[in-house]
């Protein structure tokens, strides 16, 4: 007999409890969490967007962008090139930031840094055809964001950008590409568009593999937030990606004997030599 426990309770308006069993199972139990599940709210990728104001470093123009709201999503993983995996949206669509007045477009990382004669460039070559296309819709779809990516690439060679600033939006531009391409495999698609999207990714690891090659003998580090070990890995990987083995093997080799390398790229390294035994 459970006598009542609970008494008392009517204090904190809490009526009807005095039969409650401490130890009831099943039935309320799966009855309660059925509807705690019902009342949590499923996320879309709209839930993770905000719009941020930035004011423009070529033209002055004050505007807003899509970006995501960084508290909010969380890394559930990464390809074997460093390409991130967040739960409910894809970080990387947000990442170029486009003028819309004069055309001047960046990654977040690189937006405000231009210097006058860059500037003046970007204006003279860019600015003065420019056309914005205004996005549909409270997201970037993956097209929306590779034509962003597209516009900041373009900027970083009218603006002579550094090479690392090229090969790191080539980088991010073959991850969209991707991204597209998964979940085009999702739902309806035909195969010339997957082809061409696998075409698009590897032409664009072309460059960012050489860009990168070109920065890391002239540029100092960190570069694109990377150590020298995880650049050296990212080479690997993005020359075994590339159909490029010997060099892939090359640059695994220098990770992997490198004695303050991260062990966490070590392990990394690893498994890419793993990958690479017997090519």
């Amino acid at each position: 007999m459970m006598g009542n426990i609970f008494a008392g309770l009517e204090s904190f308006g809490l009526k009807g409890v005095e039969e409650v069993d401490v130890f009831q199972e099943n039935g309320n139990e799966k009855g309660e969490a059925s509807d705690k599940n019902e009342q949590k709210k499923e996320f879309t990728e709209e839930d993770f967007i905000f719009e941020k104001h930035y004011t423009c470093p070529v033209c002055d123009n004050e505007f807003k962008s899509k970006m995501v709201r960084t508290g909010k999503v969380r890394l559930i993983g990464a390809d074997s090139d460093l390409r991130p995996r967040y739960q409910g949206v894809d970080s990387l669509k947000y990442d170029a930031i486009l003028c819309p007045k004069c055309g001047y477009a960046a990654l977040n990382r690189y937006f405000n840094f231009v210097m006058a004669g860059q500037a003046k460039s970007i204006k003279d070559k860019i600015s003065t055809n420019f056309k914005y296309q205004p996005e549909e819709g409270k997201i970037y779809t993956y097209d929306d964001a590779i034509a962003r990516h597209k516009m900041a690439l373009l900027n970083t060679v009218v603006k002579s950008g550094k090479n690392s600033e090229r090969a790191y939006t080539c980088l991010k531009l073959a991850w969209l590409c991707r991204g597209k391409r998964e979940l085009l495999m999702q739902g309806e698609h035909t195969k010339e568009e997957l082809t061409d999207l696998t075409s698009e990714e590897k032409e664009l690891l072309v460059n960012a593999f050489e860009g990168f090659e070109v920065a890391f003998g002239k540029e100092d580090f960190p570069m694109c937030g990377m150590d020298q070990y995880t650049m050296m890995y990212l080479l690997a990987e993005m020359a075994r990606r590339i159909g490029r083995v010997d060099e892939a093997k090359r640059y695994v080799s220098k990770v992997l004997v490198a004695r303050d390398a991260q062990q966490r790229i070590k392990d990394k390294a690893f498994d890419l030599k793993e990958k690479l035994q017997g090519k």
